[in-house]
């Protein structure tokens, strides 16, 4: 690879010190990791994960609708969502298989996500693209027929370099992302790459909803994609996926830690969630229960100061018009490894709307990927 093609990039102090506490982090979810967590864990995150990265892109299916079609369920939903829901699945069932540094991979995994979506899934786009924001063009990516190239010289670099892999993937996915080398699915894409990438350097990050943190502050996460577009290197990013990627694995083992002190009342609690939202009448009526204070302090309270359940109205605990939904700490409480389902049998599509890459340094960044 030509030295005017190696990603730029900077190690700042901030990166080396988040690339430390990240690998002791690791090794803390390494002990504190058994077979039984391990199946339950895994569930639930890739869950988390699917729903993540799919809300990114558009996709309005909750964590509740995504795990009843897992288990085979049917929901009302636009057939587009459920296919996307359902590729999704079908790629991180697979994922694990493929190799990062592989066109053959990348190819493959853009088929499984996008199958049903695009005419041509798994294959190059062909045409210009140009992110728009309204009716401007912000991003403009570089021409279709430098697209082969470019990736070749990105899987190159990944395949050879020795950047640690918490560097290498954050790399790899912003500039996977400023090439856009697909007609859609790139931002899907670029995260699953990512995700792959880590998994490679431990296994432990297939249990890591990386993608769910990434949704929570989707904000920050293209504001980091245009200030490494602005500064034609991607420090911005790579440290902005570094503070994600740690704050995932501290959610892990605080859900971890978590399921061994709810109460049983809870635990019933939580498996009355069937839908979106409930009101506390609902709940009391499905809980069999006609006393409210009883209601309050063995299972609603508890299960809100647990962070188990999530109030759609929180800036007036007392409204009326009050309900309640389980939040994803609170499935992984109820997803035990009894109810483990078969990932294998879905089908296969997935969506991605574009970046909001900023473009007035466009040109700059243009020059530096299309060799001459």
């Amino acid at each position: 690879m030509s030295a005017k093609n190696i990603p730029p990039f900077k190690i700042t102090p901030a990166i080396i010190s988040l690339i430390a506490e990240i690998s002791q982090m690791a090794g803390r979810l390494s002990v504190l990791e058994d077979a039984a967590k391990a199946v339950r864990l895994r569930r639930i995150n890739r869950i988390r994960t699917i729903q993540g990265s799919l809300a990114i892109e558009g996709n309005t299916l909750s964590i509740e609708q995504i795990t009843a079609i897992l288990e085979g369920k049917r929901i009302i939903a636009s057939a587009r969502e459920i296919q996307e829901v359902r590729n999704a699945i079908n790629a991180y069932e697979l994922f694990e298989q493929w190799q990062p540094s592989s066109k053959n991979d990348l190819l493959d995994a853009h088929r499984i996500l996008m199958t049903g979506l695009l005419d041509a899934p798994g294959k190059f786009r062909t045409g210009g693209v140009g992110v728009m924001k309204g009716k401007t063009v912000i991003h403009l990516a570089p021409p279709a027929d430098r697209v082969p190239y470019l990736i070749n010289e990105l899987l190159h670099w990944l395949k050879t370099t020795d950047q640690h892999p918490l560097i290498a993937g954050s790399v790899f996915h912003y500039e996977f992302e400023f090439i856009h080398p697909f007609a859609d699915g790139n931002g899907r894409m670029g995260r699953l790459w990512q995700t792959l990438i880590l998994c490679k350097w431990n296994s432990l990050f297939a249990n890591i909803p990386v993608e769910s943190l990434v949704y929570e502050h989707q904000a920050e996460y293209y504001a980091a994609l245009n200030q490494s577009t602005k500064n034609a290197e991607s420090s911005v990013f790579i440290e902005f996926m570094l503070n994600v990627i740690l704050q995932s694995m501290r959610e892990t083992i605080k859900s971890d830690q978590v399921t061994d002190q709810v109460t049983d009342q809870v635990k019933k609690l939580l498996r009355i969630f069937d839908s979106d939202f409930l009101s506390a009448s609902e709940l009391m009526q499905k809980l069999n229960l006609s006393h409210r204070p009883t209601f309050r302090k063995n299972y609603l309270h508890p299960a809100l100061n647990q962070d188990l359940i999530e109030m759609t109205v929180p800036d007036k605990p007392t409204s009326r018009l009050q309900k309640y939904r389980i939040t994803p700490r609170g499935m992984s409480i109820i997803l035990t490894p009894g109810k483990e389902v078969s990932w294998n049998g879905f089908f296969k599509k997935n969506t991605c709307p574009d970046l909001e890459l900023d473009g007035r340094d466009a040109q700059k960044n243009q020059e530096r990927k299309t060799p001459r």
